[in-house]
Formats: structure tokens, sequence, C-alpha cells
């Protein structure tokens, strides 16, 4: 009897596609397309089932025949940077399939913001054991997470077009381009405002919002991005309402305000996420942790001129 696989086991490699070549498979390798995930999930064969519905002389159970059928990967990356300004990080690949662009700056940045059009699929390899599944013309979305004592981490979850699994040889990933991370703390995040004023933080999100539908036509197959519904919310120490009044905030007709995190401090690492038109939400209330009143804020990040509800800065 052969040796039960092992969940861990896992290699998995990410490569974008040319935007003229959708769902070709563009053969990432482990030498430059390795991806360092944690709670990885694997849905290879999502879709329907329609049924026959034949109307026979004795009852039972009807044929069904999958139709619509694609795959999802999840999994977290962690957030920081290649340890080079201006390289951009082993992650990159996934930001791109989540609707974002990638401008690099030679010895300066890397920055990520969203983009409406000619947003880039890529095709996928995910070894488990001796098993090789492959996911072609994925896109997906993505949710930044930042929380006090923690490694700060981005959730992407890739939907693409469907293969048939096969035993493979399973590859050995080339890792060194992704950097161990630090965790979030005082001294290694030093910058949380909102509208400029410093507030002490417990947890930051970034939800991009992506809308990511399969769309199984007659002669065209794709999963597009096809909307995009952005929500940031972050949870913080109550401060004086003569500081910052949330339910002020909230029932303002147009209070935009920029809000800025910046986690590590060391040049090649560092990584800003912004949301230059923040709008707050209703206030749901305060809330008490160790005896303190917190905070939990909603905040919708809008566009103002276009594709900069928010921005992620690599420096």
């Amino acid at each position: 009897m052969a040796e039960p696989i092992k969940w861990r086991s896992k290699t998995i490699l990410v490569k974008p596609e040319p935007l003229n070549a959708y769902g070709v498979d563009a053969v990432p390798t482990a030498a430059a397309n390795a991806m360092l995930l944690t709670n990885v999930q694997l849905q290879p064969m999502e879709g329907q089932e329609v049924s026959r519905d034949l109307e026979l002389p004795y009852l039972g159970a009807q044929e069904q025949v999958p139709v619509g059928l694609y795959s999802v990967l999840s999994g977290d990356f962690e957030l920081v940077g290649s340890g080079t300004a201006g390289v951009a990080p082993a992650w990159g690949p996934l930001m791109r399939a989540c609707g974002a662009a990638e401008v690099v700056t030679p010895a300066t940045s890397v920055e990520y913001s969203p983009i409406s059009d000619n947003i880039e699929s890529c095709s996928v390899y995910i070894h488990i054991g001796p098993n090789r599944y492959i996911i072609l013309g994925a896109q997906g979305t993505a949710e930044m997470t930042v929380g006090a004592n923690g490694i700060p981490k981005c959730r992407v979850t890739i939907t693409g077009l469907l293969t048939v699994p096969s035993a493979q040889s399973r590859p050995n990933p080339v890792l060194t381009a992704w950097k161990k991370p630090k965790v979030a703390s005082k001294a290694n995040t030093p910058t949380f405002t909102i509208g400029g004023l410093p507030f002490v933080l417990r947890e930051f999100r970034l939800n991009l919002g992506n809308d990511v539908q399969p769309r199984m036509l007659i002669g065209s197959e794709r999963i597009m991005i096809v909307d995009k519904d952005e929500q940031l919310s972050c949870t913080v120490e109550a401060v004086s309402m003569a500081t910052y009044n949330p339910v002020a905030q909230a029932m303002s007709p147009a209070p935009s305000q920029a809000i800025v995190l910046q986690h590590d401090t060391v040049a090649g690492r560092i990584v800003k996420i912004e949301a230059g038109y923040a709008v707050q939400q209703r206030f749901g209330g305060p809330s008490e942790n160790q005896k303190i009143e917190e905070w939990a804020l909603g905040f919708k990040p809008l566009p103002s001129a276009g594709n900069d509800q928010w921005k992620v800065t690599l420096t």
C-alpha cells in the first residue's frame, strides 16, 4: 500500500499570463515563481450540476452532469518587501491577478494600486505530494490584515479555469526571494493615522472587495473581476470626542480623509498601505478590551480621480 500523501507537502507556483494570451499556460517554474503561503485551501472542481430529469417507469436518483466548472485556491502570504528597494516582491504576481498595477521605480519603490481595465490573469500550479493541479486564467481578490503582535498578512482567493489534475514529479521550489517578516508592534509599525491623527491600533483590515465571476459561455470561458467594492476597518483605542468624533464623521456629508499605515522601518522591507479618500461608515459603538474602551471603525475607500482608492508602496 502506498504511503499517505501529507497535506503540508505542497509546492505552489504562480506566473502572470500575457494580456493577449488569457488562459494559456504560462508554465510557472520552481526556480522563478514559487509562492510561500499559509492556510492554503484548494477547491479544484467548483461549479453546478444539471440533472437529466428523465421520465422513467421507476423511482430513483437522476444522473447529473457537472457544468460551469472552475477551481479556487486560497492562502495567506506575509506582507514584507523584497529586501531591496525598487525590486518587486515574490508575491507581486498574486497582487497583479487581484486587479492591481505593479509600478517599479528602480532602486526606489514598488507600488501597487487598483486598475479597472487590462487586469492580468495568472497560471497556477499546485503540487500536493505526487499530484499536480493546474489553474489557468486565474484572477482573484485579497484582504490585508495587520494585527498587534501578529505577522502582517494578505489573504488571496484566486479563481481560475479547471484543468484535469495528474500525477507529476514534485519540483524543488526556490524560496530565497521570500523574506522573514516582523510582527506588528510599536517598534515595527511606526505609523497609523486617520485624517493625520495618530491612533493606537489593535487591528487593521483592507479588503479589496473584487467581484470575481466565472463566465462560462458558448465560445468563451473565462474568470473576470467585474466590479470592486473596497472596505477598510480598524479597531483602535477610543479618544476624546474633541479629538475625533466618529458619529460626526459618519454624519458629515463628504468627510473623506486619508488613512495611512506603515509597517517596518528598514529600507527594502517597508510596506505602506494608504487609502487617500476614505469615508467613515456608521459608528457601531464602543467596546471593552482589557477594561479599556475601543472603537471598531469602518470606512469606504472611494476613488477620487479614479483607480486611487488604495495604494501599497514598498520602499
